[in-house]
């Protein structure tokens, strides 16, 4: 059993920016939740359409199979739901109007719990540049759990359609520089990995991504005594 005593939410509301990137940030954490009789909904800025090192792709094909791949990954997991906001890959920015249609999810779905990436990490782990589509979704959505949806008088059109506002209990947000949460997933790593492996599209040699990963994830968790684990900045939200 997984010894990190980590309360088990009602409802996970998952944003991110491209199909892949909740596979790699917080599918175990995720898998675990579900297991354990949580329900859980993705949410995708972007349906990844510049995801391919081919400069004669037509990208609408491929949006459609990234499209596809994200929802072969997240049924991996037992997800409810993977929603796609069509926005212009590579060009996400911290719109009023994308904070709009995320507090709109929010306020659809109720979640206790949400999750996103980190907006205020610009280098990770001093290896890799962070996304700018990573930065915006992240920032976006911060600002949608907080204030946005909880303030009733933000976007009273929803109100007009029945939705109420609500209170997001805690924010996990992962790629960060700042993990305050590391989560056991000794027993979800290998469904991370297979849901991982279902964007086939994005990887030349999936076993050498599969490693990586497993090797990244034991790793971390040897510095808390875990098998596995993911790290997460973990912000619990005054009630």
């Amino acid at each position: 059993m997984p010894d990190d005593k980590l309360p088990t939410p009602d409802r996970v509301l998952v944003v991110a920016a491209h199909p892949d990137d909740i596979e790699f940030g917080a599918a175990g954490t995720i898998a675990r939740w579900i297991r354990e009789g949580a329900g859980a909904r993705y949410l995708l800025a972007t349906r990844g359409e510049k995801g391919s090192d081919d400069p004669t792709a037509d990208v609408e094909a491929v949006a459609a199979l990234r499209q596809r791949e994200q929802r072969e990954a997240g049924a991996v997991l037992g997800i409810e739901r993977v929603d796609f906001l069509e926005e212009p890959d590579g060009q996400v920015e911290p719109s009023l109007r994308l904070r709009e249609r995320i507090t709109h999810a929010i306020r659809s779905y109720r979640p206790e719990v949400v999750m996103t990436h980190d907006p205020t990490v610009l280098f990770v782990n001093n290896e890799w540049v962070n996304h700018p589509d990573h930065r915006a979704v992240g920032q976006v959505t911060v600002d949608a759990v907080f204030p946005t949806a909880r303030d009733p008088l933000n976007f009273p059109e929803h109100h007009a359609e029945g939705l109420a506002a609500w209170k997001v209990a805690e924010l996990y947000l992962w790629s960060t520089n700042e993990a305050n949460q590391l989560v056991d997933i000794a027993a979800t790593l290998d469904v991370k990995i297979e849901s991982l492996g279902r964007h086939a599209s994005q990887f030349r040699s999936f076993d050498e991504i599969a490693r990586w990963v497993r090797r990244r994830s034991e790793e971390l968790g040897e510095r808390v005594g875990y098998r596995a684990a993911e790290g997460f900045r973990r912000v619990t939200l005054a009630r």
